[in-house]
């Protein structure tokens, strides 16, 4: 049986980050000192790529994300695996057991991470698992012992919005697969 912190784990992830932040993170700390999103008025007109974020700390510490302020968010699903595990690679079904920091592109803002909580998160039946369909297309393939970074747009994350997300947030996480099974 899941304790209650991990079924408002999974019901945040489904559901809402904000309950998930109040769990966790206070939300004091900024991913980098950017200008605003690019999402507002003014944009560059060029697509960020993964190449274009800065992730910074090692497998298993909680890492430092910096967004530029030169592109706009991308408009499709990012995923890299910025550490390459050595371990079984996560198929459909399977349950991924993960750590995770996430940081909202508009205001750069460290919304929750599991590294700072200190436990896991379970990512039950992969593919089609009670959370953002950007972590179900995104963990596909993901090895064991690996770290990768997803950038997810609003319409496979939040969409419009709401529970503490803005309307059509851009969502940047960098996932451990700490076991896949």
């Amino acid at each position: 049986m899941l304790t209650p912190a991990r079924l408002a784990l999974a019901s945040v992830l489904s559901l809402s980050v904000l309950a998930l932040s109040a769990c966790g993170d206070s939300g004091d700390e900024t991913a980098s000192d950017g200008a605003g999103s690019s999402t507002e008025a003014g944009s560059s007109g060029v697509e960020c790529t993964v190449d274009d974020i800065t992730v910074e700390g090692e497998l298993g510490a909680t890492p430092t994300v910096t967004l530029p302020d030169d592109c706009d968010p991308p408009a499709t699903l990012l995923s890299t695996d910025l550490v390459v595990g050595t371990g079984p690679a996560a198929e459909a079904g399977d349950t991924v057991e993960t750590n995770y920091h996430l940081v909202t592109w508009s205001d750069r803002q460290v919304l929750d991470s599991s590294f700072e909580r200190g436990e896991t998160f379970p990512l039950e039946n992969l593919g089609n698992a009670p959370v953002i369909d950007g972590w179900n297309q995104g963990l596909l393939g993901i090895t064991e012992g690996s770290r990768r970074l997803l950038v997810v747009p609003p319409d496979l994350g939040y969409g419009q919005g709401g529970n503490g997300i803005a309307p059509n947030e851009t969502l940047v996480f960098v996932v451990d697969a700490v076991s896949v099974s």
